[in-house]
């Protein structure tokens, strides 16, 4: 099991200094990694009105002040990017960080402010296309080799990007999707790992959900070596025993990645501080 740490890119969060404080407590803490989630607007207008930050600048700025941790947004709405360029971005975090990107994607959540507050397309049958045929953009472009591609959404003349990643294996991908639906999972069996929530958000995640999740992966996926399961969750920092405890019942059935919720829904801003500071649940 590794341990990494999930933080909102609004409210207190919203500002880079803000956010490389926390990484950096985080990496001294012996945390695995630090990512980010990627919204441009969560709340309507109505309801909330936060400071915002870009995740991508945010990761730029924490790759530079730490040497250890896994980084990368989880997870970035592919539907409403243009591949080419998250595939330029990725790399030169990649380049940035010496080989420590992981990209996470999904459709993007809420859609309504997420996308139809833009004029963007919300319609979840075409944010899956769109992200299907930004993944085969993105895995082709980084290939090294040259690429070209029709879709029904994107098209590109034949091309070489340069350079490759830095890992041997290139850029992690993990697939988020939303508990019970199949397609997401369906979709992350094709790459490296999958990171589930509810649906229902807030609704938590439970470990029988998890069970259900890997069920639909390993219906089209055979091979789980270096395959990663990622869920967020809360623990004490305080209790080991009872946070071991917890740890174990998402290991049991498969969870490789633990990440902390830092958020201001669980506490302020300086207990959230001391819980990076009290490190991983297992150490």
């Amino acid at each position: 099991m590794k341990y990494g740490i999930s933080i909102p890119n609004f409210g207190w969060f919203g500002d880079v200094h803000t956010l490389v404080d926390f990484a950096s407590e985080a990496e001294d803490a012996g945390w695995d990694g630090f990512f980010l989630w990627d919204h441009l607007l969560v709340f309507k207008q109505d309801d909330m009105v936060l400071p915002f930050v870009d995740p991508w600048i945010a990761l730029s700025a924490i790759a530079c002040n730490s040497t250890r941790l896994r980084i990368g947004p989880l997870i970035t709405p592919l539907p409403r990017r243009r591949p080419w360029k998250v595939a330029r971005e990725a790399i030169s975090l990649d380049h940035l960080s010496n080989g420590r990107m992981v990209l996470g994607v999904g459709l993007g959540a809420p859609p309504e402010v997420e996308f139809e507050y833009f004029g963007e397309e919300s319609d979840t049958k075409t944010r899956a296309e769109k992200m299907d045929e930004s993944l085969d953009i993105l895995t082709g472009l980084w290939s090294g080799e040259p690429f070209s591609y029709s879709g029904k959404h994107y098209r590109l003349e034949e091309m070489t990007f340069l350079p490759k990643s830095k890992q041997s294996g290139g850029i992690p991908i993990w697939v988020g999707g939303g508990y019970p639906h199949k397609a997401p999972f369906i979709r992350a069996a094709r790459y490296d790992g999958v990171a589930p929530v509810h649906s229902a958000w807030p609704e938590p995640l439970v470990p029988e959900h998890v069970e259900y999740v890997l069920s639909i992966v390993k219906s089209v996926r055979k091979d789980f070596e270096n395959y990663d399961v990622v869920v967020c969750g809360e623990t004490s920092g305080g209790d080991a025993r009872a946070d071991r405890a917890k740890i174990g019942t998402w290991a049991d059935v498969g969870v490789t990645w633990w990440l902390e919720d830092i958020n201001g829904l669980r506490a302020e801003l300086d207990e959230l501080k001391e819980r990076i500071r009290a490190g991983p649940p297992a150490a």
